[in-house]
């Protein structure tokens, strides 16, 4: 292990001297995508006279109400603030040196307080060394390069939240290194390499140690050129692309041991399990349009786990896979109207106790300062099919209101 850090160290070596470093820090939002969130400003900013030291402040929020229509239960109304994000970034000494910090405030972000548990405040806690415009390393707990909707923000969506495949085979957030490699340009055929060694265990997580690990590894590709405004980092054309723009990538994920049901996130396992994980999705975007697609999938072997003190009492790794597709186009006057289809099948050794699903969501959207202030507005619906043969059908109604700096 010592002979790969010391032989990759020589190569960034190599590779930073042979490239132009005189880059400018109004970049590093841009290029690099593990910081948080898009944003269409840049917070409030603070340089020392010296300019060895620079920090951004950002906040955003979410605030929703929700009318939830449920077989078997009574029609209800949800209202709450569901993300209150505070963020700090910039650099220490010299830009090539980066920081990124997040914290998170809302009660569905950080959970229930349990006994014996972390609270969950701490979103981003991460540094860079950035030695050039295409080489970007990373140590610290972010964002996995997993799929696209997964890595853009949650305030980037143009729907009210991610799919229901994102929410159950995706990978999130873990403590590790990062290497990027971006290689982006704006006419011409461009790709990005992005990998990460994390622990799996997700985030803000102090259990006792354990010899599990994950890999990660992303291959994007930019056939026509790099989107306009960093728009592969959003969703919807608001940018509106003067010419047809497509991202076509792929991400395989492998967890080693992991401790809980979706690998990074969900209830702890009663035995340990090793999953795999694939995303593949594509954008296209021209002229205010905008098509997102994407496929994922989770095996592992044996995914059900007993407790071994009761044989009644279980767990499973949720495996399977889904497709999404999204569709939308924003009008001259910034609203946008947004359709999303979503088909979610399990594994059969999982199809006892949970359910294959169909979602259908339409959405209308006004953006007043492009992502960062806007209105939305939601419908979704959900068609559950059991095993048995039964089905069930669940639907709600959203307003919500996002806006940051």
């Amino acid at each position: 292990m010592n002979k790969i850090f010391s032989l990759l160290f020589f190569l960034v070596s190599l590779f930073s001297i042979a490239q132009d470093i005189n880059f400018s820090t109004k970049d590093n939002d841009l290029k690099l995508a593990t910081l948080p969130y898009y944003n269409y400003g840049r917070g409030l900013g603070l340089t020392s006279p010296d300019s060895i030291f620079q920090l951004n402040i950002r906040f955003r929020m979410q605030n929703r109400l929700s009318y939830l229509n449920n077989e078997d239960q009574e029609d209800a109304f949800d209202g709450q603030i569901r993300r209150l994000r505070l963020r700090f970034d910039g650099y220490v000494g010299n830009p090539k040196f980066l920081y990124a910090i997040q914290l998170s405030f809302a009660p569905g972000d950080v959970g229930e307080i349990e006994e014996g548990e972390n609270i969950n405040i701490i979103r981003d806690a991460v540094v860079f060394y950035r030695p050039n415009r295409r080489w970007s390393f990373a140590f610290g707990q972010t964002k996995l390069p997993g799929n696209r909707q997964r890595v853009n923000s949650s305030g980037a969506l143009q729907l009210t939240d991610r799919s229901i495949n994102n929410a159950r085979f995706n990978i999130d957030r873990d403590f590790g290194f990062q290497t990027y490699f971006l290689n982006e340009k704006m006419d011409k055929f461009s790709y990005n390499i992005k990998t990460a060694v994390s622990t799996g265990n997700g985030r803000n997580v102090t259990k006792s140690p354990d010899d599990g690990f994950a890999l990660t590894g992303r291959m994007e590709f930019f056939p026509l050129g790099a989107f306009a405004k960093d728009g592969t980092n959003f969703e919807g054309d608001i940018a509106r692309e003067q010419k047809i723009k497509m991202l076509l990538a792929g991400t395989f994920h492998r967890n080693v041991k992991a401790r809980q049901t979706q690998g990074q996130l969900g209830a702890d396992l009663f035995e340990k399990r090793t999953m795999e994980s694939i995303f593949v999705d594509a954008m296209l975007k021209y002229n205010g349009w905008a098509f997102m697609s994407s496929y994922m999938n989770r095996t592992a072997q044996n995914p059900l786990t007993f407790n071994p003190e009761d044989p009644t009492d279980f767990n499973f790794v949720y495996v399977g896979e889904g497709f999404d597709y999204q569709l939308s186009y924003i009008f001259p006057t910034n609203y946008e109207i947004i359709g999303r289809f979503s088909t979610q099948k399990v594994n059969e050794s999982i199809q006892n106790f949970t359910p294959d699903t169909k979602q259908y969501s339409i959405g209308v959207t006004k953006y007043f300062w492009e992502h960062a202030f806007k209105l939305q507005s939601e419908f979704t619906l959900d068609d559950l099919t059991y095993f048995d043969g039964s089905t069930k059908t669940n639907w709600y109604i959203r307003f919500q209101v996002e806006i940051g700096i």
